[in-house]
């Protein structure tokens, strides 16, 4: 993994599975919030899985399109794009309907100081989405956030762990949920609720943040000691094919890698790639935030990119300079504060 274009293109890449499964779903398909980090990609991935398995299906990318760089890539890629100020209530109601939403639009970091914004985007919007494609299917994007601190020797919260959101974020977060699922009772909308930590790809992502911390010579803080990640394609895939599973009440999925990562542990394999050794500070913690995703793993089966993989790719990346965004994960707040 050498270039961007080497990156975006495995990110897009679509698998027979996903490319039968949307084969098997009627109609076209738009993502609210397009331009995020992982939308791109997905959007991305969404039409070359049209492509390749000759479906008659538009996909449509929605967001304000601070970068026309972005829309210009979405487009030439096959996206058809809109650009959209989602709070505008008359925007949003002359967005085209179509069968099938994947809803990634939302807020969370710079909520503190600005929560009014956040909750605005996270429990408001939602309302005025469910209303406007209360005909459609529709995959939430959500978070694993919204879950209490587990024991680390638990294997993660699964789906029937009630959430215990922590800060207004995690909060909001539970609140877009609960709007859609309100919305799906009253009008039958099928939905699933994605819940996922922790996406990477080379730009960004926990894995990134510690081979970084280890290239720089800077000690990684070990109190929250134990994450979960899943390539960013993996999850691309598996929130496409959460439109197969959509039902009224909603079906909830965690997504995720299968394993309980080491913080230490995986430090411990970047620093071996990457040539320095890795300093630590702090000590584990009994908890962590933590996602057990074994029934989407049953569903759509394990990533296709293995956690050694992933580790391989970033220490690449990071020794040769590669790009980065300036997005941290922040895995280790334990306050709930982003």
């Amino acid at each position: 993994m050498h270039t961007i274009e080497q990156l975006e293109a495995k990110l897009a890449e679509p698998s027979e599975a996903l490319i039968k499964e949307l084969s098997a779903i009627d109609g076209d398909i738009v993502v609210l919030g397009v331009g995020g980090k992982m939308g791109p990609s997905l959007a991305r991935l969404a039409a070359n899985a049209v492509r390749a398995g000759g479906l008659r299906k538009r996909v449509i990318g929605v967001s304000r399109f601070s970068s026309s760089e972005t829309r210009q890539e979405l487009e030439s890629a096959g996206v058809e794009t809109i650009s959209c100020e989602l709070l505008d209530d008359e925007a949003l109601k002359a967005l085209p309907n179509t069968a099938n939403v994947i809803y990634m639009a939302g807020n969370k970091f710079g909520t503190t100081g600005r929560e009014h914004f956040t909750w605005a985007m996270n429990t408001y919007l939602p309302g005025r989405v469910a209303e406007k494609y209360k005909d459609s299917r529709i995959v939430v994007f959500s978070s694993g956030n919204i879950y209490p601190f587990v024991p680390v020797g638990g294997g993660g919260a699964d789906e029937s762990v009630a959430p215990e959101p922590l800060g207004e974020y995690a909060q909001s977060t539970l609140g877009r949920e609960r709007i859609f699922e309100y919305h799906s009772h009253k009008y039958g909308t099928p939905m699933t609720m994605f819940r996922l930590n922790y996406a990477i790809d080379m730009r960004y992502g926990v894995l990134l943040e510690l081979a970084r911390a280890i290239n720089e010579e800077r000690p990684i803080d070990l109190t929250t000691g134990y994450a979960n990640v899943i390539w960013q394609g993996d999850a691309n895939a598996m929130a496409l094919r959460g439109l197969s599973i959509a039902s009224s009440p909603p079906a909830i999925l965690n997504v995720t890698g299968p394993e309980t990562m080491s913080i230490r542990w995986a430090a411990g394999q970047l620093s071996k790639r990457i040539g320095k050794e890795a300093t630590f500070e702090g000590k584990e913690s009994e908890t962590a935030l933590l996602n057990n995703a074994s029934k989407s793993h049953q569903l759509f089966g394990y990533p296709g990119v293995s956690l050694l993989q992933m580790i391989d790719w970033t220490a690449e990346w990071v020794l040769q300079g590669g790009a980065t965004w300036n997005k941290p994960t922040h895995f280790q707040e334990r306050k709930g504060k982003f």
